[in-house]
């Protein structure tokens, strides 16, 4: 016997309501309802994705993971879903899930969204860098530490300097002392609610912390070595490709000179990611964007456009083009540096954009207005576009242009712009299948190390539970179709992207498969 389902109808006459009862089979319900669960699950991120027979065995031991994690959450007193807590709280709990060891193993494409000194873990910084000859700090009537190298240091009364090296033997105990220079490059705090009430105060102290790192990263026989770390450590977190934003920052020397050179800067980026790519043959390669600071004068984005012009013409396998960072709220929006930013189309020479755009919890302000510059200005992607679900023209503009969105979760958490990731905006996208990329944005600041807890967090958090594996593989894939990479460059990088694909799947299955041979990067 098959049963009926009661709908009611209203009609709105002139006069009144009228409300009739409407029967429909049950098969007709349920099959209008399978359609509708079927037309959202195709439309997703990875909807359009068919996972091979061995991908299929992975995707049911992900998948079987990833529930019993999500199911234990809601049970009553049960642990919380980690995706809704800080990740200051929630990162040694990650590490022990299944499905971030999955997923850590996993090859992840490209990082699309890093900032130049914010990528290397701290640990390297101290543990390397401060343990070099000549380094020093200081600590200010703020019990703030600043770093520097000097041949002789000078006199500065207000933060005498001492010698890290006799600082460190005179200590009572050499970890505490490390940790406490960790901890001055770092946003980690015990209780990160209460120490960072606000946006403003977070980003304050998050700019101050960057500047105490510059210290040791923009002395000249550190900057490279900083450079090669991060390509390592991306690497080593199964991620063969990146692109970085960087301010191509005044260089100094020992003896207190300093090279305000891009020049310089350019030249030291590409020797050590050329010696990378000799060290690590699987490794695909790396693009610097260009960044200037989004509160300086119209005068000087339209140098550093004319800048990114040349360095795009001398650096066309390093350089990829131009962006404005800092934090977007109090900054100059992209409308006042119209004229800068038309330079190029106005000389008929195409320079890339990669513009953050909309990395604001507020609506109808100049900030996520800079979404609709960015898009008319021909962004290649949108950094964060957190407010972009509030925009409906400028969405339908993204995803017809295919402009990608790159998307930080774990930025966007610690930086306050969300707290329970499962209410970030990009889950919307990621719903409608935008063409979205996950990325990391500033992971040293945070104790994160490569891309895995940002995959992590936007799988549990940004994803429905039924997203699975195909979400992730169509992740990784858009990670290098998005990139700056070159057509055929891409074609040459998804290539090997798949090679590690299919290992992955067997190594999770139990088996191994023979290197990938070296047949030319592109």
């Amino acid at each position: 016997m098959e049963f009926l389902v009661i709908f009611t109808i209203c009609l709105i006459t002139i006069e009144n309501v009228l409300c009739l009862p409407v029967e429909m089979p049950t098969a007709s319900y349920l099959q209008q309802r399978a359609q509708i669960v079927n037309g959202e699950a195709n439309m997703k991120v990875g909807g359009s994705i068919q996972l091979s027979a061995r991908e299929q065995q992975v995707n049911r031991i992900l998948m079987a993971a990833k529930t019993k994690e999500i199911n234990s959450s809601r049970t009553v007193n049960g642990p919380l879903f980690l995706p809704s807590i800080h990740f200051f709280h929630g990162k040694g709990l990650i590490e022990k899930s299944e499905v971030f060891r999955i997923i850590k193993a996993m090859p992840k494409g490209g990082a699309l969204h890093l900032h130049d000194c914010s990528m290397a873990d701290i640990t390297w910084l101290v543990k390397t860098v401060t343990y070099m000859d000549h380094c020093y700090m200081c600590t200010d009537q703020n019990n703030h530490i600043q770093f520097h190298f000097f041949q002789t240091p000078p006199s500065n009364p207000g933060c005498p300097w001492k010698l890290i090296a006799t600082e460190r033997q005179t200590a009572p105990n050499t970890e505490q002392f490390d940790q406490m220079l960790y901890n001055s490059m770092s946003l980690i705090v015990p209780d990160p609610v209460k120490t960072y009430p606000t946006i403003d105060v977070v980003w304050k102290e998050f700019l101050r912390i960057l500047d105490v790192a510059n210290g040791l990263i923009n002395y000249a026989p550190v900057f490279g070595k900083y450079f090669y770390e991060s390509l390592k450590e991306f690497h080593e977190d199964n991620v063969q490709y990146l692109e970085t934003r960087a301010l191509l920052p005044v260089v100094y020397n020992l003896d207190g000179s300093t090279i305000d050179n891009r020049t310089w800067v350019m030249e030291t980026y590409k020797q050590n990611l050329d010696q990378f790519l000799k060290d690590y043959p699987d490794f695909t390669g790396a693009r610097i964007i260009r960044s200037g600071l989004r509160f300086v004068k119209t005068s000087d984005v339209l140098q550093q456009v004319k800048e990114s012009i040349a360095m795009l013409q001398q650096y066309p396998q390093v350089f990829a083009g131009y962006d404005l960072v800092g934090q977007e709220d109090p900054g100059t929006p992209l409308i006042d540096y119209l004229g800068a930013l038309l330079y190029p189309s106005q000389q008929n020479i195409k320079l890339p954009y990669f513009f953050h755009a909309g990395e604001t919890n507020w609506e109808g302000t100049p900030t996520d207005n800079n979404l609709i510059d960015a898009v008319l200005l021909n962004t290649s992607r949108i950094g964060h576009g957190y407010a972009l679900t509030k925009h409906p023209e400028t969405m339908r503009l993204v995803k017809n242009k295919g402009i990608a969105v790159e998307v930080n979760p774990i930025s966007n958490q610690v930086l306050k712009l969300v707290d329970d990731l499962r209410n970030h905006p990009a889950a919307s996208l990621i719903a409608q299948g935008f063409p979205v990329v996950i990325s990391a944005d500033d992971p040293s600041v945070w104790g994160a190390r490569g891309l895995s807890y940002d995959f992590y967090m936007a799988f549990m958090g940004l994803a429905g539970a039924d997203a699975d594996l195909a979400m992730l593989k169509k992740l990784a894939i858009n990670s290098l179709e998005y990139s700056a990479l070159s057509p055929s460059e891409k074609m040459s990088a998804i290539y090997r992207w798949q090679y590690k694909w299919e290992q992955f799947i067997e190594k999770t299955l139990g088996n191994e498969l023979h290197p990938l041979p070296f047949i030319g990067r592109y």
